[in-house]
């Protein structure tokens, strides 16, 4: 089925993406356009494609995060560089992290050329009709390099999902935090790690909590019930089914070939412990057939 397909990649896809908030070169990048700590690079790094959008829209977008985590980086960090600026930046840390990571021989090899210009096509193709995110990284032009170019479509597919998943939830009645706390419930994430990277404080997660036992998704010592094992799983199917889009697109044969030439890519990412622990986007690892 193309929806499994569409888990399966990303679950090959978001390791690659995930570079930009955990690998040095980003860091480093970050606080060479002058940006104030990690959170701010990580604001800019990730908006620029929306030009310097203020605070209010960075939050809609990325939807789970508190307005005040948003405004302490945002508009402030586009007084330190123009998006554009920032764009550039970020490109060249991803081709300096991924050529670190995979070696120069990987980076400049035809298989990397490959998987980028597969992964081109299948950005290319992704709807991204009331998609924000999606349509403003699908804007960006082609990158020279095969790593960047990869790194950037891949991105695209990712938000490109992440959009859906949030129009997802809007559509099924889950706020910010209860998106989180459910993650946290199913065993996909550390809750501390989500509430307190994300900035809420206990009273707001006690309170989705509440109103998630009201619905009869949670029970009273915080694990999901029957109820809400199959609320998220709608969620999660919803989501796939939102995104399968490109790979249908992309076509079977190349959407199989394009996950033989991301696997060891994410698999060297996994084992690098760049990723923290807790695992905040929910990657397992466990996606394998497409």
């Amino acid at each position: 089925m193309v929806t499994q397909a569409a888990r399966a990649m990303w679950e090959r896809f978001e390791p690659v993406h995930d570079l930009v908030y955990f690998a040095p070169e980003a860091r480093r990048a970050a606080d060479g356009l002058g940006m104030r700590g990690f959170w701010m690079g990580y604001f800019a790094l990730r908006a620029a494609p929306l030009g310097p959008v203020p605070a209010p829209v960075v939050t809609a977008c990325f939807y789970v995060f508190h307005p005040d985590r948003v405004a302490r980086a945002l508009p402030d960090a586009w007084q330190y560089a123009a998006p554009d600026d920032v764009l550039d930046a970020r490109e060249s840390a991803m081709d300096a992290a991924m050529t670190r990571l995979f070696g120069p021989d990987a980076v400049s090899s035809a298989r990397m050329t490959e998987a980028a210009d597969l992964a081109w096509r299948a950005a290319e193709a992704a709807d991204t009709a009331g998609r924000p995110l999606a349509a403003a990284n699908q804007a960006i032009d082609r990158p020279r390099q095969s790593c960047a170019r990869l790194w950037q479509a891949l991105t695209t597919l990712r938000e490109h999902r992440g959009d859906g998943h949030v129009a997802t939830l809007v559509g099924h009645g889950v706020a910010p935090v209860a998106a989180m706390v459910l993650k946290a419930a199913a065993g996909e994430s550390d809750a501390a790690l989500l509430r307190e990277g994300r900035k809420w404080d206990q009273a707001d997660w006690r309170a989705a909590e509440k109103k998630l036992r009201e619905r009869g998704w949670l029970d009273e010592d915080g694990g999901l019930t029957p109820a809400g094992v199959a609320g998220r799983a709608a969620i999660e199917a919803q989501t796939d089914a939102l995104a399968e889009g490109p790979w249908r697109t992309l076509g079977q044969e190349d959407t199989a070939r394009l996950a033989d030439l991301l696997d060891p890519l994410a698999a060297t990412i996994r084992d690098s412990d760049l990723l923290p622990a807790g695992n905040p986007v929910g990657v397992t690892g466990a996606g394998k057939g497409v």
